[in-house]
């Protein structure tokens, strides 16, 4: 089988569009360079390595550099996150850990949020603290504020600390899962898994964690069965003070160069709980509440 050297194709994209004088070296002149960026002496200078290694690296003829090899040429190619990232992705290792999980919402997510105004739309951290909502959010399964949720984050609210599970501690009224509450917990916990591992060093999390295995006997058995994936949706079941039942498809997206989910409600097109909807979207004044809340 053919493989795509995807390693040496990006080693060696990264190094010619970089100067000597941006990666360090002294200035010299420009007129006996083929290229305007780095020589692979040059890069093998920076790099800690041997010129032949780093030849071999770009043409694929060694392809199994370890993690402390692909670390040092990220440093010396000046690479951001998410340029590192892809080098090890390349290098078929696993991007080294994030230091902490992120609380900050970029721009145009926030933007993003507001212009879907229409939709019931929240923001989580990677460990689903909820960051930010719109106004339609707190129409369909309240304000956040409201939450029996320690710290805002959604893994204290369906794991209570009476040891009681129920579709009530995960909004402001019930909200059910259509699978069932034994798949939607651990779903939720498999999700978390990931995170931790992706954020060893997180003190937070790690106190998160720490609190819910002592506190909750259904978190724990869940987090010691091993299961790790990403939550991608549901299918969920509103309990509605003023409107009734609503059934809704939940939407979990991922925001790319930020550790976010984007958190939907969305109705089948031309049914009841699409009328519902819409009546719960007349009781929002949304050009004027259509801001993010935070």
């Amino acid at each position: 089988m053919v493989r795509t050297n995807n390693f040496g194709i990006a080693l060696r994209g990264w190094r010619e569009r970089l100067s000597p004088l941006e990666g360090g070296l002294a200035a010299e002149d420009d007129e006996d360079r083929r290229i305007p960026g780095l020589r692979r002496e040059e890069l093998a200078l920076l790099a800690g390595l041997s010129v032949d290694y780093v030849i071999r690296l770009e043409q694929g003829r060694a392809r199994n550099p370890s993690a402390q090899v692909v670390a040092a040429l990220a440093r010396a190619l000046r690479l951001d996150t998410a340029e590192r990232d892809h080098l090890f992705r390349c290098a078929q290792l696993a991007p080294p850990a994030g230091g902490a999980v992120s609380m900050h919402v970029p721009a145009r997510v926030h933007r993003l949020v507001r212009q879907l105004g229409d939709t019931p739309v929240a923001v989580f951290a990677a460990d689903w603290t909820i960051i930010s909502w719109n106004a339609m959010w707190s129409a369909v399964v309240g304000d956040p504020h409201t939450y029996d949720w320690q710290e805002r984050n959604l893994v204290t609210g369906m794991f209570r600390s009476d040891g009681r599970p129920g579709p009530d501690s995960v909004a402001a009224w019930p909200v059910r899962s259509r699978h069932g509450e034994e798949a939607e917990e651990a779903a939720l916990v498999a999700d978390l898994r990931v995170t931790a591992a992706a954020y060893p060093a997180d003190v937070r999390l790690a106190a998160l964690v720490e609190h819910m295995l002592s506190r909750s006997p259904r978190f724990a058995r869940l987090w010691f069965n091993g299961t790790a994936r990403a939550l991608v949706g549901d299918l969920k079941t509103v309990s509605h003070p003023s409107v009734g039942e609503i059934a809704l498809d939940l939407d979990v997206l991922m925001v790319a160069g930020a550790d976010l989910r984007i958190v939907t409600y969305t109705a089948a097109a031309e049914t009841a709980d699409e009328a519902k909807m819409a009546a719960l979207r007349a009781t929002c004044d949304l050009p004027r509440q259509s801001r993010v809340s935070v």
